[in-house]
């Protein structure tokens, strides 16, 4: 919990939160005693306008989750939407994410990474999420249940193939857990302790290995160029096709010359 939101709870008129219930506790805790409101998967589209109608008449709503960030894979977009559509601020207030921490704590190298949030729970959506992620280049980051990690993770060793997969469980959380394995170990490391199991997970994927293929012989270029142009033009010519240096080639072709 940051200062930064502690200071935005206790100045909010309004507090709308995934689970009162886990939300109260918070606020108690800090003394704060705004009043609290239901904002879930299941109310958010009938609340929008309500909330928006609130901030309409000058007051400051907050919005919370439970146990991640709203909106990101949690309630809240479309809330967030209808307060902007209805002309009004939307003001994040960063806090811990396991989206950022599991990847800085990886050791999983990467140019890219796509946020795939959770797969489907099963069928043809969910065979062709995981075909659309093996195919691309980048390293993934993906959210499960404690109820279905196991077999997610048997899922993504069959469609992504002999990869890393780190495990990142209970994030910035008393029982915060995370190991790296590859995916084909990955099902059998969760299953050998019932506590690597329980919680929330964000799992690391790494990327695929993109094949390079080897680049032409210089050599052999240099031999053809030199064939029909002067030196320094086949030496120039050659260093632009195989991407060698120049200084090399030409040392190459005073060999080949001489």
């Amino acid at each position: 919990m940051t200062l930064r939101a502690l200071d935005t709870l206790k100045r909010a008129d309004v507090v709308a939160a995934e689970d009162t219930r886990v939300t109260r506790g918070l606020l108690n805790h800090f003394g704060i005693s705004a009043k609290l409101v239901a904002l879930h998967e299941h109310n958010e589209r009938g609340s929008a306008a309500r909330v928006a109608g609130w901030i309409a008449a000058g007051k400051s709503v907050a919005l919370v989750s439970d146990a991640g960030t709203p909106a990101v894979s949690d309630p809240g977009a479309e809330l967030v939407a209808a307060v902007r559509a209805a002309g009004h601020r939307v003001v994040p207030v960063p806090g811990a994410s396991a989206l950022s921490a599991a990847l800085s704590a990886s050791g999983i190298a990467f140019e890219g990474v796509v946020f795939a949030g959770f797969l489907p729970a099963k069928g043809s959506a969910r065979r062709e999420k995981l075909a659309a992620l093996a195919a691309g280049p980048w390293a993934i980051v993906l959210f499960e249940a404690p109820h279905r990690i196991a077999q997610t993770l048997d899922d993504l060793h069959a469609a992504l193939g002999e990869r890393d997969v780190v495990i990142a469980r209970e994030i910035t959380k008393r029982f915060e857990t995370i190991a790296r394995v590859p995916l084909a170990q990955a099902r059998p490391w969760v299953e050998a302790d019932a506590d690597r199991r329980r919680g929330e997970f964000a799992l690391v994927i790494e990327g695929r290995a993109v094949q390079t293929s080897a680049g032409p012989d210089p050599r052999a270029v240099l031999e053809a160029l030199l064939a029909e142009l002067p030196l320094k033009q086949a030496v120039s010519l050659a260093a632009k096709i195989t991407g060698a240096r120049r200084n090399a080639l030409y040392a190459l072709a005073l060999e080949l010359k001489g």
